[in-house]
């Protein structure tokens, strides 16, 4: 179906092709992964933590070729993560798990092309009438401030940069939760800022050893993780 045709849909009829793809996952997808799903069905032990943005076009498992069992994802408005103590929500309650109840090894934090939260953070006034959205996104403040006062880059570079810069401030607020912290400290953890790029399929992860967003496949794979102290 393309996108034309998305649009003209009627709310009965974009039901009724999700309740279609229901029936087509029990009927034809889940026998021939029946066996997967029966040693799913009572635990899970997830390669990793995947962190991103609730954008629809955004399909971590797709993007990964990860089958079920393997991401433990955790989907909001602009790929955020509050401070730890700043907000008892959601995204601090799946990391706590994720780390000290799944004991996962990486934490991705993901942004993404044409980005509408970070759109929202470069024209606040587009947040008129959505007051826990625009609340929501304080947290992506600091990667504002950052590229106003230090990028310097033309219009058009603005909205990347900025993705990128949010990215690095999760990474940040990401290290100040003590189950993180702790297990970074020992090498036992490692996290991973990536931005993926819709229209090309390229993702670019964020190398600290050289301050900059490198292509993945091109050379050794960019490491976000600073270097463990208690090994």
């Amino acid at each position: 179906m393309s996108l034309e045709e998305k649009k003209s849909e009627t709310a009965q009829e974009a039901l009724d092709n999700l309740i279609a793809g229901v029936m087509q996952f029990r009927e034809e997808i889940y026998p021939q992964q029946r066996e997967l799903f029966n040693k799913l069905a009572n635990e899970q032990t997830p390669r990793a933590m995947f962190i991103t943005c609730a954008d629809s076009r955004i399909l971590p498992e797709l993007i990964t070729q990860s089958s079920p069992g393997d991401l433990f994802v955790t989907r909001n408005v602009g790929n955020i993560v509050p401070p730890y103590g700043i907000m008892n929500g959601g995204v601090s309650t799946a990391i706590e798990f994720a780390v000290m109840a799944l004991g996962v090894q990486h934490i991705i934090v993901c942004g993404h092309s044409d980005c509408g939260a970070m759109k929202a953070v470069l024209n606040p006034s587009s947040l008129d009438g959505m007051p826990t959205v625009r609340s929501w996104l304080r947290h992506a403040e600091v990667a504002r401030t950052v590229v106003e006062e230090n990028c310097g880059c033309a219009d058009h570079n603005t909205l990347g940069t900025l993705t990128e810069e949010n990215v690095l401030a999760q990474l940040d607020h990401l290290r100040t939760h003590p189950s993180v912290a702790a297990r970074l400290a020992s090498g036992q953890l490692f996290i991973h800022g990536w931005v993926y790029n819709i229209g090309t399929s390229e993702i670019r992860a964020y190398d600290a050893a050289r301050g900059e967003f490198r292509l993945i496949g091109d050379g050794p794979l960019p490491m976000a993780t600073p270097k463990s102290r208690y090994v």
